[in-house]
């Protein structure tokens, strides 16, 4: 029960990050839990001054956000960098492209400075405002709400501005990835938004480092089988390594001879 409870507690400190604030009523609903059970946790989260009760809810404490996204930035760095050089490497100039949120997304655009001829289309602030000083890229940057924590846009409107294009790559994150193959993140809404990428590219690339095979979340993106190509540090599962075999994924290892990469 112990083990059940931090579980949940780190979950719903992930959901306040992404919204900026949670509810009572929501997060008893997300979690089929009582009312009460979500008072207690929200009580012991603010309790360890990690939020802030409010009427209904609780929030962030004022300015974490921007420091968590900046700590998240920092998390495996040298391993991101490695990963956008990796992913830069497949696509080449003049291609079409989305680019979705996270920071190893982030990591492949800046990997990208380099190319020329670009269509970037992308739903991540940071992204577009990487890109957009080079006159050799075109940037398209998706309409809906934007997530206070990282610059994401996210929501319906996202999702149906994805839709309008068919392009020739898409870069994707989880995050978290499990045994079973699926890939996993916390905000529905920017689900939405990844399922209408994968859905509207001719290729989609996987992007994450090893430690999302470490953690887990409760919405599902897509399996791997909908992907085309994953590059990661590292994949410490070899059960995740054999679906990829089995699916026909690129798997590109950064941490590995390129002799090592399988497919």
């Amino acid at each position: 029960m112990a083990n059940e409870t931090s579980v949940r507690h780190r979950e719903i400190l992930e959901l306040a990050r992404q919204h900026n604030r949670v509810t009572v009523d929501a997060l008893a609903a997300h979690f089929t839990v009582s009312v009460q059970t979500i008072r207690k946790d929200l009580n012991q989260l603010c309790e360890q001054r990690q939020l802030t009760r409010v009427h209904g809810g609780a929030t962030l404490p004022s300015g974490v956000e921007n420091l968590e996204y900046e700590s998240r930035r920092r998390i495996a760095a040298d391993a991101k960098e490695a990963i956008g050089a990796a992913v830069a490497g497949l696509i080449p100039n003049g291609a079409s492209l989305f680019i979705n949120i996270g920071t190893t997304t982030e990591a492949v655009s800046q990997a990208l400075l380099d190319h020329t001829g670009l269509l970037v289309v992308t739903n991540n602030i940071n992204v577009a405002n990487r890109m957009r000083v080079y006159p050799r890229f075109e940037v398209v940057i998706a309409g809906g709400v934007v997530r206070p924590s990282d610059g994401g846009v996210v929501g319906e409107a996202a999702a149906g501005f994805f839709s309008q294009f068919k392009v020739d790559y898409a870069v994707i994150g989880a995050s978290a990835l499990d045994e079973q193959g699926a890939l996993l993140d916390f905000d529905y809404r920017e689900v939405k938004v990844a399922q209408a990428i994968i859905a509207n590219a001719r290729h989609v690339i996987l992007v994450a480092d090893q430690g999302k095979f470490s953690r887990s979340a409760p919405v599902r993106i897509a399996r791997i089988d909908q992907i085309g190509s994953f590059v990661t540090d590292h994949c410490p599962s070899e059960s995740f390594r054999q679906l990829c075999k089995a699916a026909g994924v690129l798997l590109v290892e950064t941490s590995r001879p390129p002799a090592l990469a399988e497919r």
